[in-house]
């Protein structure tokens, strides 16, 4: 039986949520829930609904924040008010912002379902433009797990407001793709998404770059040159690697952050600008503060919020997905037949370390697709993915059952993290999330030294 439609029901209250779907599934739709705001922003910038049915009084973000944020961005799914907080102000507030139809609680079946059936009309009209148009621009933010759960829902949490945020994580785990995802939900949406790869630019250039340059103020400067803050007017600039900043780059970040204004080199003045910083590093800024080469000022300001990117091998369980992701890209853009995993080869992928996250992953599916002519994916050769491989490497992937690759897998792992962390137990528990009498277990259980 095809469904009539899908309804996303965003209310606090867990019996009124009830009343809805008792009769949306009566009447055919599928339906999902959220308890607030920014569960229904994630929600709905993962898979958008047909119709949403929204309580204006909920914590947090009220029910017509929540239809400003989607308006601003051109989010258009259609939304149909339900609320017990009715009067001629707020319907007028709700409809002025973007709202289909306005409903009083409890609802009448026959006057939700008529509201409903015009809002899901119009939102199948509007997936089917998005899809003529090629979809979603930004990519997915993949993973059932309960650390990309808890990640997605800070992003909706944080996305709607003006606060900086830093995004900290190892290499390859995917903070680029928060900061945009941070811009894809907030109300610069549609303004620009300028990124700066502060490790990839030359120290005496950095500044021009970021700030921009008049004509002759430096030898080489033939034109005048618009900085990357400007570019970014209205919307949000993003600094990967902000670790590898010089202290005198800096200081001018500092500036920004404090007053809103930029001094183009060689300038003498300077403009206002209004830009969202969203900051990433892989390094320990704490650390960096402490050592004299990061602005503790500077950290203080970019932290305001601090998400954490986890590394992928904490969350093996979303393996599966991100597989599925990455293959079908790679089919795609290679022009090969599509091909499926065994379970055998994703319970290879799920004992591996990965220690270049999810980029590594997304370069052994590719490897896999255009190496591999069966339909079939049946293993991979992880030699080639992991740097330095040697001897023992190559006596880990010699195992010759499942059970012991695990166990072998297990033991060259956690003898890598302790070396990492200088066969400190207690900063290796903590680091690879598992309880320190757990790690002491392991490590007699092996037989681990610190020669191995």
């Amino acid at each position: 039986m095809e469904i009539a439609g899908r309804v996303l029901i965003v209310d606090d209250d867990d019996a009124n949520r009830l009343v809805v779907r008792t009769i949306l599934t009566g009447a055919g739709y599928e339906v999902h829930e959220a308890g607030d705001a920014f569960a229904a922003l994630d929600g709905i910038d993962r898979d958008t609904p047909h119709a949403v049915l929204l309580d204006i009084k909920m914590p947090g973000m009220d029910g017509l924040g929540l239809i400003e944020n989607l308006r601003r961005r051109g989010v258009d799914v259609p939304v149909v008010v339900l609320t017990g907080h009715g009067d001629e102000f707020t319907a007028s507030s709700c409809l002025k912002a973007g709202a289909d139809a306005f409903l009083d609680k409890p609802p009448e079946r026959a006057k939700l379902l008529l509201a409903l059936q015009g809002a899901v009309a119009r939102g199948k009209l509007a997936e089917e433009n998005r899809r003529l148009k090629g979809g979603q621009e930004e990519p997915p933010l993949l993973g059932n797990s309960v650390s990309m759960h808890d990640l997605r829902e800070e992003i909706a949490r944080v996305a709607p407001s003006r606060a900086t945020v830093l995004i900290v994580g190892e290499s390859g785990t995917g903070k680029e793709l928060v900061a945009r995802r941070i811009h894809h939900l907030s109300p610069r949406a549609r303004e620009p998404f300028v990124r700066v790869n502060c490790a990839a630019i030359p120290e005496e250039l950095i500044e021009s770059e970021l700030f921009g340059h008049e004509k002759g103020s430096f030898t080489g400067a033939v034109r005048k040159q618009i900085g990357k803050f400007v570019q970014a007017e209205n919307g949000t600039i993003f600094l990967d690697e902000v670790g590898d900043m010089s202290l005198r780059t800096q200081a001018k970040v500092l500036r920004v952050l404090q007053d809103g204004e930029v001094e183009p080199v060689g300038a003498g003045v300077v403009r206002r600008v209004d830009v969202r910083v969203i900051a990433a590093t892989n390094k320990n800024l704490p650390e960096e503060v402490k050592a004299g080469r990061f602005r503790e000022d500077l950290y203080f300001r970019l932290s305001v919020v601090v998400l954490q990117t986890p590394p992928l091998r904490s969350h093996p369980e979303d393996i599966p997905a991100l597989v599925e992701h990455c293959t079908s890209e790679a089919c795609t853009e290679y022009n090969r037949r599509p091909k499926r995993w065994t379970r055998e080869a994703l319970d290879q992928l799920a004992v591996y370390p990965f220690p270049g996250n999810v980029r590594e992953l997304k370069n052994i599916v590719e490897r896999a697709v255009i190496m591999q002519l069966e339909d079939e994916i049946k293993g991979v050769d992880l030699l080639r993915s992991a740097p330095g491989a040697g001897a023992e490497d190559e006596g880990l992937f010699g195992a010759p059952t499942l059970a012991e690759f695990q166990e072998r897998a297990e033991r060259a792992y956690l003898v890598r993290q302790l070396q990492r962390h200088n066969w400190n137990v207690a900063a290796t528990a903590r680091a690879i999330n598992t309880p320190r009498s757990n790690l002491y277990k392991k490590i007699e259980a092996y037989g681990l030294k610190r020669e191995d």
